[in-house]
């Protein structure tokens, strides 16, 4: 496909209200706790950047200002470290060139895919990547630069898939596979959002990436509520299936939930084991705790 559109913008729902992590979460959006001293909103931009993506849109909701500061110049502080002489370069992935950062308010919360379309006004007629910063990928390379190549190879849509014990599928959205392209790209012929065990397609979840042409946002338009009274994105895609390709893409690569506190301490743990600069230190704290 010579008119294939590059995937130039990425839209991160960030509205939720975290209450599974309150209190911490009360006056601190839930993107901005740290895994190690990274902000899990900043992993996600940091792989969508890997992936050649220039725009990212951030749908947020009242009290998410902070995630846009931290991607703005800190003038006091850069000024501060400057003249005492410390490197600014740690501070190099939250800097964006002015017009590259755009966000837009999801006003009620009505579920991810009526946040996906309030961005519609940005996205336009482009086809775009979603990431949703709760599900921290880990790999090299990253989640979303193993579909962009797969987009590159395919075209139409795409969405990262995980394969999990069939018991725990009724928690995701799954997908029903078709042809298999390759070890890694399967063809879609439907999707289901968090089905009973006995009735799910496969063992294949959504998790947490996608990347999708602009008609989703007409789909979205008139989209009902469905799976906990909200706007699903997964029912949206799959009104779409048949009419345009839809692949998914089994990622190569390490899924941490850190929407979930358990899942949260998981990827801070093995995070920071993987630091040459503190991995063998933490190593050793967690064999003398586990002894206690």
């Amino acid at each position: 496909m010579t008119d294939r559109k590059p995937i130039r913008k990425a839209v991160f729902p960030v509205a939720g209200l975290g209450t599974r992590f309150l209190p911490a979460t009360k006056a601190i959006p839930k993107e901005l706790l740290p895994i190690v001293d990274r902000p899990l909103i900043q992993y996600a931009v940091d792989e969508a950047r890997e992936a050649g993506i220039e725009q990212m849109i951030f749908v947020t909701g009242r009290g998410k200002t902070a995630i846009v500061e931290h991607f703005d110049i800190a003038y006091e502080l850069e000024t501060t470290m400057a003249e005492r002489g410390k490197s600014l370069d740690v501070l190099a992935p939250t800097r964006f060139t002015p017009g590259d950062i755009i966000t837009v308010r999801q006003q009620v919360p009505l579920g991810l895919g009526h946040a996906i379309w309030c961005a519609r006004a940005i996205v336009g007629d482009e086809p775009f990547a979603i990431l949703l910063p709760d599900e921290l990928m880990i790999g090299q390379p990253g989640c979303m630069k193993q579909m962009v190549d797969a987009y590159n190879q395919v075209g139409g849509n795409l969405i990262s898939v995980l394969e999990v014990p069939q018991e725990s599928v009724s928690s995701y959205g799954v997908i029903a596979p078709g042809e298999t392209v390759s070890d890694t790209l399967t063809e879609v012929t439907g999707l289901v959002e968090k089905p009973p065990v006995e009735q799910a397609p496969s063992n294949k979840i959504l998790s947490g990436r996608y990347i999708l042409q602009p008609e989703v946002m007409r789909t979205l338009e008139d989209q009902e509520k469905g799976a906990g009274g909200e706007i699903q994105l997964t029912d949206a895609m799959a009104r779409m299936i048949g009419t345009q390709p839809f692949h998914a893409v089994t990622f190569d690569g390490k899924r941490y939930d850190c929407g979930s506190k358990t899942g949260f301490v998981e990827a801070t743990l093995a995070l920071a084991l993987q630091r040459e600069d503190m991995g063998n230190e933490v190593r050793a704290i967690a064999q003398r705790l586990l002894a206690e």
